[in-house]
């Protein structure tokens, strides 16, 4: 399966306490089908002190189910769902079917 969020990419959330938050997706984890997404689901992490941190309470994003996320279309910043299609030049590129504007640059 090809994949249709990749990391650098704007989505926003469909579900969940963060519903309706926009933010940059930092990972991709395709066998488990999730994304971690900047600024989105932060989970407090209580850390010991090590070399390289002082430890204490640390507040980081935890990876949401890639379902519940939806890529913003670049001409209208609303949700959409993406598609493929190959150009003339012989390139597959994702595409937003809200607009048919082409994501990949």
């Amino acid at each position: 399966m090809a994949a249709k969020i990749k990391k650098g990419d704007k989505v926003v959330v469909l579900t969940g306490r963060d519903k309706g938050k926009e933010g940059e997706v930092i990972e991709v984890r395709p066998a488990d089908r999730r994304v971690t997404v900047r600024g989105v689901n932060l989970v407090k992490r209580h850390t010991r002190p090590s070399q390289s941190s002082q430890g204490g309470i640390v507040e980081q994003e935890a990876p949401i189910a890639v379902s519940n996320v939806a890529h913003l279309d670049p001409k209208d910043n609303g949700p959409t769902r993406v598609g493929f299609k190959t150009l003339e030049d012989g390139r597959k590129v994702r595409y937003a079917k809200r607009s048919g504007e082409i994501i990949d640059a």
